[in-house]
C-alpha cells in the first residue's frame, strides 16, 4: 500500500478516535480503555508509513513517557482522570515534539476556559452578595475570553492584537504607574470573583477533560497535516 495513502488512512482512523472520546467524556465522563489502547497500539503502523527511523521511535516513546509522569503527577492532585492520562500519553506517540507542545496548549486553554465556565454557571448565588457575583462574572468572562483568545493565537498563528488595534490601545491606556495601577486591580478583581466562584460551588464538577483533549488533538491533526502538506511527514 502506498505509504501517503496508507498515513491518510491511519490519521482519518485517529480523528474519529478523538471524535469518539470527546463523545463518550461528554456523555458518560469516561474514556474507554480500549480506545485508548487502540490510539496507542496504532501509532507504531503511523511510525512506519511515516519512515520514522529508529532514533525518531525513541524520542517517540521518550514523549509518551515524560507525558505519562506529568499527566500521573496532574491525576494525583485531582486535575486529571484517568482516561485522560491515558489518551494524552497515546497521542504523544503520534505527534513530534512541536505539534505537541501546541496540542497541551490548547488543551490547557480549553480545558481551562470550560473549567471556569462550567464552575461560575455551577455557582451557588446567595442574597447580599451582588458585588461579589459581578466581581465573578468579570473574572469567568476575563478567563474564557483569554483562554479564546490564546486559542485563537495557537489556533492561527497570528497575534492577538493587529498592529492598528495595539496602536489604538496604547494610545487610550495609561502609561508609567497609573498601567501598573490599573493591572494590579484587574488582577484583584479577577482574583476575587475567581475566588468566590470557588468558595460557592453547589456540588463537585466533574471536567470533561477529554473533550479538551480530543478537540486540541483534531485541531493539531488538521492545522499540521490536512492543510500542510502530504502525508508522511509525522506530524511535523
Amino acid at each position: 500500500m502506498n505509504g501517503g495513502l496508507f498515513s491518510y488512512a491511519l490519521l482519518a482512523a485517529l480523528a474519529m478516535a478523538l471524535a469518539f472520546a470527546a463523545f463518550t467524556d461528554l456523555r458518560r465522563r469516561q474514556i474507554d480503555n480500549w480506545l485508548n489502547l487502540a490510539v496507542a497500539a496504532t501509532a507504531p503502523l503511523f511510525w512506519l508509513a511515516s519512515g520514522l527511523d529508529w532514533a525518531g521511535v525513541a524520542f517517540q516513546i521518550g514523549l509518551a513517557l515524560a507525558t505519562f509522569v506529568v499527566a500521573c503527577a496532574l491525576f494525583a492532585a485531582r486535575q486529571m482522570g484517568g482516561g485522560d492520562v491515558k489518551l494524552i500519553t497515546a497521542l504523544a506517540l503520534w505527534f513530534v515534539p512541536s505539534s505537541f507542545l501546541q496540542l497541551v496548549m490548547m488543551m490547557a486553554m480549553i480545558g481551562g476556559g470550560a473549567s471556569i465556565a462550567m464552575a461560575f454557571f455551577n455557582m451557588d448565588r446567595r442574597p447580599g452578595e451582588a458585588m461579589r457575583q459581578v466581581a465573578a462574572t468579570f473574572a469567568a468572562l476575563a478567563w474564557v475570553g483569554f483562554a479564546g483568545a490564546a486559542c485563537w493565537g495557537l489556533a492561527t498563528g497570528t497575534p492577538w492584537l493587529s498592529p492598528a488595534m495595539a496602536d489604538t490601545l496604547a494610545g487610550i491606556v495609561p502609561a508609567g504607574w497609573r498601567l501598573m495601577l490599573l493591572v494590579l486591580a484587574v488582577l484583584a478583581i479577577v482574583a476575587l470573583g475567581l475566588s468566590h466562584i470557588l468558595r460557592r460551588q453547589k456540588s463537585n464538577l466533574s471536567i470533561p477533560y477529554g473533550v479538551a483533549i480530543s478537540a486540541a488533538g483534531l485541531w493539531v491533526l488538521t492545522d499540521r497535516f490536512l492543510f500542510a502538506g502530504p502525508a508522511g511527514s509525522n506530524l511535523s
